[in-house]
């Protein structure tokens, strides 16, 4: 909220803020602008104004989420399609890293420009640690994480994330949707977060890795549990930092999304049939 204005002052954009005053108690909404329902104002605002783009960041200023011209919300997954196709232009054959909460397409476009892609742990240190290990010039988490080493110094910079995406808008006359059109579209949920205790969120992943039953898909267990399936994919895993299990669904379509959901839900109910799975 201090330093935005000055940073869109210098680079030429003109730009307005909503609840820029430093508050460290919230009063507008939660500083986390990976759930949609913190975005709602943002929204409001982009459309009323008739914005190129919207910018919602944390309170420590790591994160970043979009929203386009239309008013739609653009995932981190979504950006990393294109600040990939960007970084990649410059450093071909480069290594890109993405959490397991991505988007199964951002593997597709990263291989598409001739990239390496790499799925890994969810949580920046950890992939700041695997950006050190390979020299990846760019990496991002679905939490709103961007890491660039490429022309940066690879650490998650919301400010300079936006920074590069709004250079990318400025360089064509297409909108953000335009832009983004060229990506393949699935059907997709946000992060969604199952309430459970500190104590038993990792005992809980260990006994869906150790007794679930999945079906044919391909188990990844990087993080948690990953199946991927021909149509869709489904993600359960313990958050790192809060008493919560997040999951997230991405499917080719909303009848694949809810039947990958359901045999999620089946499993989670039975290694914790205390637990309130909602979806």
């Amino acid at each position: 909220g201090m330093m935005l204005p000055e940073l869109f002052e210098q680079l030429g954009v003109n730009a307005t803020g909503l609840f820029t005053e430093v508050d460290g108690t919230f009063p507008n909404h939660a500083p986390d602008p990976s759930q949609p329902k913190n975005l709602t104002a943002l929204i409001a605002a982009v459309k009323e104004q008739g914005a190129d783009i919207g910018l919602a960041f944390d309170g420590d200023g790591d994160r970043v989420a979009v929203i386009s011209n239309t008013g739609k919300v653009i995932y981190a997954d979504q950006l990393m399609m294109l600040f990939s196709e960007d970084v990649l232009a410059n450093n071909p054959g480069a290594q890109i890293i993405f959490d397991v909460k991505c988007s199964s397409d951002l593997a597709q476009v990263i291989e598409n420009n001739g990239g390496r892609p790499l799925m890994w742990k969810t949580g920046h240190s950890l992939i700041k640690a695997k950006i050190r290990e390979t020299n990846a010039p760019l990496a991002g988490e679905m939490s709103g994480h961007i890491f660039f080493s490429d022309r940066w110094n690879g650490f998650d910079d919301a400010m300079y994330a936006a920074a590069r995406l709004l250079e990318l808008l400025a360089s064509t006359t297409d909108t953000l949707d335009q832009m983004l059109e060229r990506f393949p579209k699935r059907v997709a949920t946000p992060e969604i977060h199952i309430d459970v205790t500190e104590a038993s969120k990792f005992d809980i992943i260990d006994r869906l890795v150790s007794s679930g039953d999945f079906g044919n898909g391909k188990v990844n267990h990087v993080d948690g549990l990953r199946v991927d399936y021909g149509n869709g994919w489904g993600l359960i895993r313990a958050s790192n930092t809060t008493p919560v299990l997040v999951a997230r669904f991405e499917a080719e379509s909303e009848e694949v999304m809810q039947t990958i959901q359901g045999l999620f839900r089946r499993n989670i109910n039975a290694a914790a049939p205390d637990v309130a799975v909602n979806f």
